[in-house]
């Protein structure tokens, strides 16, 4: 995820601004957590089936799993960033803010995020999909 960012940012020209190394390593730590957290979902629920089953799960797991973590630490760096502005830990009103701060990290990330995993990342997504699901077998 993170040459499909990089690629993104310099062959595509989708500039980001002055935080490409930071949001590099986002995504580079959104992939690995994606493999970490999608790897025994997908040996769980393909184990034993046909070879289309096996790539449509590797597909599907792999690259929502990937879009969720990598979603989830750019939520995580957004309420962190925004943290010394919101209440007190224990308050009513510090959990209202912690709950629209990840939902507004979220929606950017799905409107301004999401494009620097394409086409580079689908393409990356397809070939690791298709390699696992042979070996799966």
């Amino acid at each position: 995820m993170a040459l499909s960012f990089f690629l993104s940012t310099q062959v595509f020209g989708r500039a980001t601004g002055s935080h490409d190394l930071s949001l590099l390593a986002i995504y580079a730590g959104g992939g690995l957590l994606g493999w970490l957290v999608a790897l025994p979902f997908i040996h769980i629920l393909t184990h034993g089936r046909p070879p289309q089953t096996i790539l449509a799960g590797w597909f599907l797991f792999l690259g929502v799993v990937t879009i969720g973590a990598t979603a989830g630490l750019y939520a995580l760096q957004y309420r962190y960033f925004y943290a010394h502005w919101h209440a007190p830990f224990p308050s009513r009103i510090w959990f209202y803010q912690l709950i629209y701060t990840a939902a507004v990290a979220l929606y950017q990330f799905a409107v301004l995020g999401v494009r620097h995993l394409l086409p580079a990342g689908l393409a990356l997504l397809l070939a690791v999909s298709m390699v696992m699901a042979r070996r799966s077998r």
